[in-house]
């Protein structure tokens, strides 16, 4: 039977968030077998970031000019492998060159997803972002959780080969079923030039600053539970999985919390939330109160970037997509980069208090709160 729509571009949600996740108990890994410290770690994280800096615009105007199917198909089949190729490379510089390429194309494979998305809610006029970002945190759950028990009990290698083994069954079955949206022959190409309106930056800030703390904890949790409070490997996972659990649990219920306060409100109070969460985890003495508070923060985090991604593709006056690709491009820049600066900083001040600045750094989406009233569809 072939899968709907929204089916498909769900597994596609799901499996990207179980590879994310699935990174996050193998750093800890990597630091051991390697011999590194976390500031050396924090290049390698930078690389994962650099990696999709460069590429994810690639497969931004691939979208634009071939349609976000055939984007993240392409995007998907690249990256499938690499977490495999991560676990065998010998040395810190093919390490570093296989995680570049790792977060360039899981990077561009989210840009193509989150297009088709739009382009399923445009099939069906009805919303499914923050739902499809569940479906990513689930995945992201299955890989931070399942990922430090498979590590442990498996090894580096055979962990590898399970999430490339779920991938491909994934893209064999989803990508087929995916809202073919390539633009026609023979429509006109329109050039593609950045907004001149200032909102979809700010929007592109609040997204950037709401997704710092998330890479914080996929990247750097499972290190503050292992080394700073002595946890086992298994539990080190828990740390983002915690995150990530309760973050897809916020995503599914998210069209509907938003419905009915409106998307400010929604905004607002889950900015409040993951304050509370961040400084919680970075205050904790002890691994279970840690975990508690990646799982508030969580809460909070669920759906300021839904709320983000949905605003900036119903701002009015701005051509379809172009709103998005700068909100989307400036936001992950803020999980993919910032963690890399957090290794050095970590070094030398600790996680604990890296968190409680965290906390803090949410000010400005909590600020810029009223941006997000394009969110509801009678506002935009």
């Amino acid at each position: 039977m072939r899968l709907s729509f929204r089916a498909a571009v769900s597994l596609l949600f799901f499996v990207n968030g179980m590879t994310i996740g699935s990174w996050a108990p193998k750093l800890p890994t990597l630091m051991a077998r390697l011999q590194i410290s976390e500031s050396v770690a924090g290049l390698i994280v930078l690389c994962l970031g650099a990696g999709s800096m460069c590429i994810m615009p690639v497969f931004g105007a691939m979208v634009a000019r071939r349609g976000s199917a055939r984007a993240v198909g392409m995007a998907a089949w690249l990256s499938a492998p690499l977490l495999l190729v991560i676990s065998v490379a010998p040395g810190i510089w093919t390490v570093a060159a296989a995680v570049f390429l790792f977060g360039g194309f899981l990077g561009g494979m989210d840009v193509a997803m989150n297009a088709n998305a739009v382009a399923v809610e445009r099939v069906r006029s009805r919303a499914i972002m923050s739902s499809c970002h569940g479906f990513w945190s689930m995945g992201a759950f299955v890989g931070a959780a399942g990922g430090g028990m498979a590590i442990q009990h498996f090894g580096e290698l055979a962990h590898g080969a399970i999430v490339l083994a779920i991938f491909a069954l994934v893209l064999v079955i989803a990508l087929p079923a995916l809202v073919q949206d390539a633009p026609a022959d023979d429509a006109p190409r329109a050039p593609l030039r950045l907004p001149r309106s200032p909102l979809p930056y700010l929007l592109g800030v609040m997204a950037l600053t709401a997704m710092i703390p998330e890479g914080a904890i996929l990247d750097w949790a499972a290190v503050h539970l292992r080394q700073d409070m002595g946890s086992s490997l298994a539990v080190a996972g828990w740390g983002f999985a915690g995150c990530a659990a309760t973050m897809a649990v916020m995503r599914f219920l998210g069209d509907g919390i938003r419905q009915r306060l409106g998307a400010v409100t929604t905004m607002r109070l889950s900015a409040v939330i993951a304050m509370a969460g961040l400084a919680l985890a970075g205050l904790a003495g002890s691994a279970g109160v840690a975990i508690a508070g990646f799982a508030l923060a969580g809460i909070g985090i669920a759906n300021m970037v839904p709320i983000a991604f949905s605003a900036a593709g119903n701002m009015p006056g701005l051509a379809a997509g172009m709103g998005l690709s700068v909100v989307t491009m400036m936001g992950y820049s803020g999980i993919l980069l910032a963690p890399g600066l957090i290794g050095w900083l970590a070094e030398r001040i600790g996680l604990g208090p890296i968190y409680v600045g965290l906390a803090l750094l949410l000010i400005v989406p909590l600020a810029l709160s009223r941006l997000a009233r394009s969110a509801d569809f009678d506002a935009g």
